[in-house]
């Protein structure tokens, strides 16, 4: 309600002074930030832009009381992005039914975790060339591109997904 009547502090006042459940957590997000932006747009008398959003989302952290706390980078969590960086590097081509798991064990959708294979081979390509996708003769063990995570595991099978909730392949 206070969104709605523009009484922005009252908003604020209420999502840092209670504690919310985790699956109230994405609302109250995007209320928390689009009120942000809807405060800075007033101000300035026009929209925001994407380099406009990003200052403001610097400036104005979301609050412990609807944010799990857990890093982001590029909207994935890190303890996604470590399990998507596990897998690449045993298997760069994980199969539908892969991906399917994998979304399953990150909480990303398998289109996203498509996306991040085929993102990440690209770039592994352009920075690595004609080399991709044999070895990366660049990288400590010829394996994984430079400035990967150290794997945690041998590379003889890709790890199994059952540590983050999902099934075994």
């Amino acid at each position: 309600m206070a969104f709605h009547l523009g009484r922005f502090s009252d908003l604020y006042a209420l999502l840092e002074g209670f504690h919310f459940s985790n699956r109230s957590h994405p609302l109250l997000q995007q209320l928390w930030l689009r009120a942000h932006y809807l405060e800075a747009e007033c101000q300035r008398g026009r929209p925001l832009g994407a380099v406009g959003k990003y200052r403001i989302r610097r400036k104005f952290p979301l609050p412990r009381t609807i944010w799990d706390g857990e890093e982001t980078s590029y909207c994935f969590k890190e303890k996604s992005r470590s399990v998507l960086w596990e897998w690449y590097y045993c298997k760069p081509y994980p199969s539908p039914r892969e991906k399917r798991a994998l979304a399953a064990a990150t909480g990303l959708t398998a289109t996203q975790v498509s996306n991040w294979f085929k993102n990440r081979r690209q770039r592994d390509r352009a920075a690595h060339g004609a080399a991709y996708p044999k070895a990366y003769p660049f990288s400590d063990n010829g394996r994984s591109p430079p400035g990967s995570p150290s794997p945690l595991f041998s590379c003889s099978q890709p790890p199994l997904l059952s540590h983050m909730g999902g099934g075994q392949l």
